[in-house]
């Protein structure tokens, strides 16, 4: 997800929600109704060609100055993402929050674990202080994987990310975007025991400056499953 397909998924989760989003770094972090949580993406490999570099490099130590650079602009949540086929991602993943561990400036926010690895999302985990974000886990691969996912960010204490796909691949249209979104929902409230509040669907809308034939999606998601104590699906058809 780009910075703000990442704060929208999460303002859009957090809308009708009974109860708040609540994460933490070293201090606490409260989702307020309607605001978007401000995403730092420049310590995304893919987000910034300077902090790509640096990490290729091995200099981590110059790459938390990116991190402490984007709190100070006031990023909520820092998005963390190490997927280059270049480097070891879990290696790569443990260090950075390590040292990022040790700069108070920085682990006062939240951090959120990005990879489409499950090895390297559960390095991060292992390395995360606070309440963070995992993103992401879906059901692409199955409900038993899903579930052994989901149990270990349960664990760990983390909200995660639930993008819109099961084992047929992306959803495509509103109706399998419900589907999918309600299957997984039930499976994590009903079953592993997630607490509403820490499920952040991302229903997988594409920008509309990348994607112009996206927008005429966009208004169906106003109408999307949200994460909260009560949340109403549509009927089966």
């Amino acid at each position: 997800m780009s910075t703000l397909e990442s704060a929208a998924a999460v303002s859009r989760s957090a809308a009708l929600r009974g109860k708040p989003l609540r994460l933490s770094g070293s201090q606490p972090f409260t989702q307020q109704p309607g605001v978007f949580i401000m995403i730092g993406e420049r310590t995304n490999i893919a987000g910034s060609p300077k902090f790509a570099k640096l990490i290729k490099e091995g200099k981590f130590e110059e790459a938390v100055g990116i991190a402490r650079q984007q709190v100070e602009n006031g990023a909520n949540v820092l998005d963390i993402c190490m997927d280059e086929g270049m480097i070891d991602g879990v290696a790569a993943m443990s260090r950075y929050l390590h040292l990022l561990a040790s700069e108070p400036e920085v682990a006062k926010v939240p951090f959120m674990v990005d990879s489409s690895k499950w090895e390297v999302i559960e390095a991060g985990l292992k390395c995360m202080q606070g309440k963070g974000i995992v993103n992401s886990i879906s059901l692409k691969e199955g409900e038993d994987k899903f579930r052994h996912h989901a149990a270990t960010v349960l664990r760990y204490g983390a909200a995660a990310v639930v993008m819109a796909f099961d084992e047929q691949g992306q959803a495509a249209t509103y109706e399998d975007k419900t589907r999918i979104c309600e299957r997984a929902y039930r499976i994590l409230v009903d079953e592993v025991g997630f607490q509403p509040e820490d499920i952040i669907f991302d229903p997988n809308i594409l920008t509309v400056a990348t994607a112009w034939r996206s927008t005429t999606t966009t208004p169906s998601t106003s109408s999307m499953p949200r994460a909260g104590s009560k949340p109403t699906f549509p009927a089966p058809r």
